[in-house]
C-alpha cells in the first residue's frame, strides 16, 4: 500500500473516530537490514535501508494535555492518557506501550508537551523483523514535531528518543539501528551506520538491484525471544575482555582471549560480521553483486552457527533463494532472529523466478505460504502534508 493511500485510509479514519479533520499526516518507514545483525548494540557497523512500507499518523493537536490514539490496525483499538500524570505499562507489551513510551521520553524533553488526537494504521508485518515497532515510535515523535511540539527535534535526537522508549519503557534492549535508518533513511539507498559515533554514510544500490523480503510465516517477538539473553553474552563477553564494545576486539585477540565456548562463538560472529558488513558497503557501492553475495551467506551462516538465532524453515528459505540465484544474488536472515523474514538482493530479472520458486517449494512448519514483497529503499520519517494550521481543537 503506498503512502498516498495509507494517508487517505488514516484521514478517513480520523474523521470517524474524532468527529473532525486532521491537521496533518506523518510517516515513519519500517526497515530491511541487508548486513550488520547484532553488531548496533555492540558499537559495531549495520548496513539498512529504510522500505516503502510503515506506519502513518493522522493528528490533530488538542488545547488540554490529553493524548488519544486509535489503532485503525487493531480493530480501532483505543489508548487515552494524560500528559500531567505520571505514565505505565501494564502486562503484555502491547501497541499502545510503543505510543506511551515515546510520549515519555518526549516529556524530559518538554514538560509541557501538548495533547493531541492521533489515528495510526500502517503495512509493516508485525513480527517480521522489519521494525514495526521503531516505525511507530518514530513516527509517534515525528507526530507531535509535525504538531509544534518539539520543533527542532533533529532526526538523530528523534531516534535516540525512540531506543530510549523501547529499552526503558517497552522492555527490550534494541539498538539505534531500527530507529536511526526509520528517521534518517534516504530513497533510493542503503545506510551505513557507525552505530558509535552515529555517523551514516550513504550507499546507492546498484541500478537495476531488487530487494526481495520473504516471510518465513515464523512469527517472533523480541521481547519475549531470546534477543536480550544474545545482548546478555555480547556485554559478558566485553566485560571479560576488559573493552568497551566488541566493536574493538580483534579476531586475534578473541581467538586467544580463553572465554568459554559459547561465548566466543556470540562473540565470533560479532566481530566477523562487522568485518562483513564494511566490506558489504565497499562492493555495494561498485556494483558488485556477486561480492555481496559472497558476505550475504557468510552472515547468514555466522547467525545460524555461531549466534544461533535462526530456524529450520528461515534457513529453509535462505537455501532455496540462494540456490535460485546461483551466485546472481544474496540471500539472509534479517532481523533479530528466531523466525520473521529472510532479505535477497538480485538483479531485477530474477525478481520472478526467485517468487515462483518460493510459492512453488516453501511452506512454513503450520503449512502457510511465505509472504513476498518486493521493496524500494526509501526516506525516512516526516511529514506527509504540510501542517499549516495547527489550531487547537478539543
Amino acid at each position: 500500500m503506498s503512502h498516498a493511500d495509507l494517508q487517505r485510509r488514516a484521514e478517513a479514519a480520523f474523521i470517524s473516530a474524532f468527529g473532525a479533520a486532521p491537521k496533518a499526516c506523518v510517516q515513519a518507514p519500517g526497515r530491511v537490514n541487508l548486513i550488520g545483525e547484532h553488531t548496533d548494540y555492540n558499537d559495531g557497523f549495520v548496513l539498512p535501508c529504510a522500505i516503502d512500507r510503515g506506519t502513518v499518523i493522522a493528528l490533530r493537536r488538542r488545547t488540554d494535555r490529553r493524548v488519544r490514539v486509535v489503532a485503525l490496525d487493531y480493530a480501532g483499538a483505543r489508548d487515552e492518557f494524560d500528559l500531567t500524570q505520571p505514565l505505565s505499562r501494564e502486562g503484555e507489551v502491547h501497541w499502545s506501550h510503543y505510543v506511551r513510551g515515546m510520549a515519555q521520553q518526549l516529556l524530559s524533553l518538554d514538560p509541557s508537551l501538548p495533547g493531541l488526537d492521533m489515528l495510526i494504521t500502517g503495512d509493516v508485518p508485525q513480527g517480521a523483523g522489519l521494525s514495526s515497532s521503531a516505525s511507530l515510535e518514530v513516527a509517534v515523535g515525528a507526530a507531535f514535531r509535525a504538531a509544534g511540539a518539539i520543533p527542532t527535534l533533529d532526526p538523530t535526537q528523534l531516534a535516540l528518543l525512540a531506543q530510549r522508549a523501547e529499552n526503558e519503557f517497552v522492555g527490550c534492549q534494541c539498538g539505534i539501528m531500527d530507529q536511526l535508518v526509520s528517521a534518517r533513511g534516504e530513497a533510493g539507498s542503503a545506510l551505513l551506520i557507525d552505530c558509535r559515533s552515529l555517523s551514516t554514510k550513504t550507499v546507492t544500490l546498484p541500478e537495476g538491484a531488487a530487494v526481495l523480503i520473504a516471510h518465513s510465516m515464523v512469527r517472533r517477538g523480541l521481547v519475549d525471544s531470546h534477543y536480550n539473553e544474545r545482548r546478555e553474552a555480547c556485554a559478558a563477553a566485553t566485560r571479560y575482555l576488559g573493552v568497551n564494545a566488541l566493536r574493538d576486539v580483534t579476531l586475534d585477540q578473541l581467538a586467544t582471549s580463553g572465554l568459554d565456548a559459547l561465548t566466543h562463538r556470540r562473540a565470533r560472529h560479532v566481530v566477523t560480521e562487522n568485518y562483513r558488513t564494511l566490506r558489504a558497503a565497499e562492493v555495494l557501492e561498485r556494483g558488485d553483486l556477486a561480492a555481496v553475495a559472497s558476505l550475504m551467506a557468510a552472515s547468514h551462516a555466522s547467525m545460524r552457527d555461531d549466534f544461533e538465532i535462526t530456524v529450520p524453515a528461515v534457513d529453509q528459505l535462505v537455501e532455496l533463494i540462494t540456490d535460485t540465484l546461483a551466485g546472481e544474488g544474496g540471500c539472509r536472515m534479517t532481523g533479530g532472529g528466531f523466525g520473521g523474514c529472510v532479505v535477497a538482493l538480485m538483479p531485477k530479472g530474477r525478481v520472478a523466478a526467485v517468487e515462483a520458486a518460493i510459492s512453488r517449494h516453501y511452506r512454513s512448519p503450520e503449512g502457510l505460504a511465505s509472504k513476498v514483497f518486493v521493496c524500494q529503499p526509501s526516506a525516512g520519517a516526516g511529514a506527509l502534508i504540510s501542517p499549516l494550521d495547527f489550531g487547537a481543537n478539543t
